[in-house]
């Protein structure tokens, strides 16, 4: 059992109201709330500290919490939820992102799974092979994950390096859907930023910093690229469109 908390905001510096941004006919959020509810979660709970996103989806049928509008970041809205919803230590709550329409529910479902087969595990997370020219991009964040699939690092370099002739090692993306243990989660957000995480400016890496156990595997399906900039709008408008 598990439960799927959408952070949702309508602020964005790249894309403003980027929630409410319209796809095919309805607002982004609203496609990945409609992903979230085939994943055959408890609950899933859209967090938003905004009147506009939080009229929308109640006008869908979504359960909205309203959160402070001060938070530093998406898992900071999450932890307040876990808060409102009372949730027990050993509850595994999915973070899927409100600008991830095109997120398939297998993923989601994994996610969730993986911390119930890994019960050292403090948070789960998925990943995908990505070649020399994708991996260039600082955007495109890389992970290297040990043989049993525990998360060593993530950057926004090209990692594993290739330094000498040979085969280089293979490259991963990360993707940012993760699933947490609600007990983690508190523990997590107390914590101050660590120096890799502002450095690369990658959230997660605060908890390898504090030697938390990240769950990493492949996604069971391929994740396009969330949106982030009006490229990317026009992009995943054209793919859900044709009907994807």
């Amino acid at each position: 059992m598990f439960d799927i908390i959408i952070p949702a905001r309508f602020g964005s510096t790249r894309l403003p109201g980027k929630a409410l941004r319209t796809i095919a006919g309805k607002p982004m959020v609203a496609w990945v709330w409609e992903r979230a509810m085939q994943a055959g979660a408890r609950q899933v709970v859209i967090a938003t500290d905004d009147d506009r996103i939080a009229d929308e989806m109640t006008a869908r049928g979504a359960e909205v919490a309203m959160t402070r509008s001060d938070h530093v970041s998406g898992t900071d809205r999450l932890a307040e939820v876990v808060d409102q919803l009372s949730l027990a230590d050993d509850a595994v709550v999915v973070n899927l992102q409100g600008d991830e329409p095109l997120m398939p529910v297998a993923n989601i479902q994994r996610v969730a799974s993986m911390l119930n087969e890994t019960l050292a595990a403090d948070m789960a997370t998925l990943m995908e092979p990505v070649g020399l020219v994708e991996a260039a991009k600082e955007s495109v964040v890389k992970v290297v994950a040990s043989d049993t699939g525990r998360a060593l690092y993530f950057s926004r370099a090209v990692i594993p390096a290739h330094r000498d002739a040979g085969e280089p090692a293979r490259r991963f993306r990360h993707i940012g859907l993760y699933a947490y243990r609600a007990g983690f989660l508190k523990t997590f957000v107390g914590w101050p930023p660590a120096v890799a995480e502002q450095s690369e400016s990658l959230e997660q890496l605060r908890a390898l910093a504090h030697d938390a156990h990240i769950q990493i595997e492949l996604a069971p399906e391929p994740v396009p690229a969330g949106v982030d900039t009006e490229d990317d709008l026009v992009a995943v408008q054209d793919l859900l469109s044709a009907g994807s």
